[in-house]
């Protein structure tokens, strides 16, 4: 299973992981992008690399609703156009400097970032509560046979007899990103036994994955 678990959308992280005012780095098939949440709360995806020099926009920061490079202070809109270039105050940046972006959607507290054009939206996994994210070096395929079952076309893996659901999705770097969930209503004690199951999932995966038992 490649990078775009469900058609063109890839769960790049969790909304509680991006409030408001914030940008993080994240992956799609089409490379690296930075994933901010403007000062209202609106998302937006945008290719990882400002157009002025090549700075990573996920290393700069959010000034309302605008993104701005940490190098010399250019900004962007959510629609990737340049807003402002700081040693030229008085310049309306013309619409040919913009940054790359890409639908993003937010459901059930997962976001979903779209690396092509499409006209589908993510799926809505309905009864479940996400955790937490982690990443591993073990794929798809060992994970499956560490958890005893496949992946659904969403990209879930459910391991029986639990609360547990893991949302996988294969990166580009050669890393599995898993987006932890949970069934139904917990409690603290839930979270804190679904995270250590977690986990022991994911050493149980590296080692099958080092092992060459799968792949």
């Amino acid at each position: 299973m490649h990078s775009d678990t469900t058609g063109s959308w890839t769960p790049v992280a969790l909304s509680a992981d991006l409030p408001a005012g914030t940008v993080i780095p994240a992956r799609i098939s089409a490379g690296s992008i930075a994933l901010w949440r403007s000062e209202s709360g609106r998302l937006s995806a945008s290719a990882d690399r400002c157009p002025h020099r090549g700075m990573s926009l996920s290393h700069g920061f959010v000034r309302g609703e605008a993104l701005s490079c940490i190098y010399h202070g250019w900004s962007y809109a959510q629609g990737g156009n340049c807003i402002r270039i700081p040693a030229h105050p008085g310049l309306t940046p013309p619409e040919t400097i913009r940054a790359r972006t890409f639908a993003v959607e937010e459901a059930g507290g997962v976001i979903w970032v779209a690396a092509d054009e499409t006209e589908t939206k993510p799926p809505v996994l309905e009864g479940l509560t996400p955790l937490r994210s982690m990443t591993t070096d073990a794929g798809i395929s060992a994970i499956e046979t560490a958890a005893g079952t496949k992946a659904s076309a969403e990209g879930l893996i459910e391991p029986a007899g639990g609360t547990l659901c893991l949302l996988v999705s294969a990166r580009n770097d050669g890393q599995t990103l898993i987006h932890v969930l949970l069934k139904g209503e917990t409690s603290p004690a839930d979270r804190i036994a679904a995270s250590r199951e977690a986990e022991s999932l994911r050493r149980a995966a590296e080692d099958l994955q080092k092992k060459g038992i799968a792949s």
